[in-house]
């Protein structure tokens, strides 16, 4: 796809994102003593050094694909006029890859799942079977069963036979999942923090509040809407009816939460706690904080979906 000079910042914009998406899995791959972390000084449980073992070819799989984007972007940037059937292979490589990294983290779902069941089958109390479900199963089982399977279809539709409208739409459909999986994903794991807290921790720190509320509010609102267009999308006849001006907004949104999570512990600190641990120790998805130099191009472009379908 060739990319006009007006749209420099576009290109200057992809090739920080795949840096990022590159170097923080690098990073991730070769710090191998995150492996039973969250395990020292604690009681030994076999199910999360399996996770952890089973996870890390995926992490690493996912590191090719970075290098493949990468280096995509990179040759792109020189060379725009190269072939559509090379630039779907290769997409249609990383996107594998992403796929199998998020498969591998199924094991934290089955295991999740079994914790909970057993907890129903002890007769617990309804709270003690209720958050683990909502703080580690559903977010699990989403990210590791619901949203390969999409990335999966999203790599079938790209194929060359099949129209190009199908791809896009299940290119928005990957994009919502991917947004519910950290809605889910932080949302719990800030349930967890407000139960070993309390609501306290919140309002001894403005900016914890205001993290909890766009997480638990703001990235709800944002999936509701990349599922708007994902649904305007699929019953609309014309492909141009949708601009790269919304798909924009919606990237730039998602990594100004992750830009802003960050930022807000280096500018304004607070006391250390699970939320953090996640968010900044172990989180492989703190890439994104890099989307806006991507997505605030794609608002200010003339970008239109037509363009893309018609050049690829």
């Amino acid at each position: 796809m060739q990319t006009p000079k007006s749209h420099y910042s576009l290109k200057v914009g992809l090739l920080i994102v795949a840096i990022s998406y590159f170097l923080f899995t690098f990073h991730a791959v070769f710090t191998l003593q995150w492996i039973g972390e969250w395990l020292r000084g604690g009681h030994f449980h076999l199910e999360t050094f399996i996770e952890d073992i089973v996870a890390t070819p995926g992490m690493v799989l996912r590191l090719v694909g970075g290098a493949i984007a990468l280096a995509s972007v990179v040759y792109y940037f020189r060379k725009p006029a190269s072939s559509t059937h090379k630039m779907r292979f290769l997409l249609r490589l990383i996107l594998t890859l992403e796929g199998i990294y998020w498969l591998t983290l199924l094991p934290s779902a089955v295991f999740s799942v079994r914790a909970v069941v057993l907890l129903a089958l002890n007769n617990q109390a309804l709270n003690a079977v209720l958050y683990p479900l909502v703080e580690v199963v559903i977010p699990t089982v989403v990210e590791s069963a619901v949203l390969p399977v999409a990335l999966l279809i999203l790599v079938y539709s790209l194929n060359t036979i099949t129209p190009q409208k199908k791809a896009l739409k299940w290119g928005l459909i990957t994009g919502t999942l991917y947004v519910v999986v950290f809605w889910l994903l932080n949302s719990g794991m800030w349930v967890l923090t407000l139960t070993e807290k309390s609501t306290s921790y919140l309002i001894s720190y403005p900016q914890n509040l205001l993290s909890f509320g766009l997480t638990v509010i703001g990235l709800a609102a944002l999936a509701v809407y990349t599922g708007f267009l994902a649904e305007s999308f699929s019953r609309s006849n014309n492909p141009s009816e949708l601009s790269f001006k919304k798909v924009g907004a919606v990237v730039t949104a998602l990594g100004m939460y992750f830009l802003w999570n960050y930022l807000s512990f280096i500018f304004f600190g607070a006391q250390w706690s699970e939320w953090y641990a996640w968010f900044l120790g172990h989180n492989l998805d703190l890439w994104m904080l890099s989307l806006p130099l991507l997505g605030l191009p794609l608002m200010l472009s003339d970008l239109q979906i037509k363009d893309l379908v018609s050049q690829v």
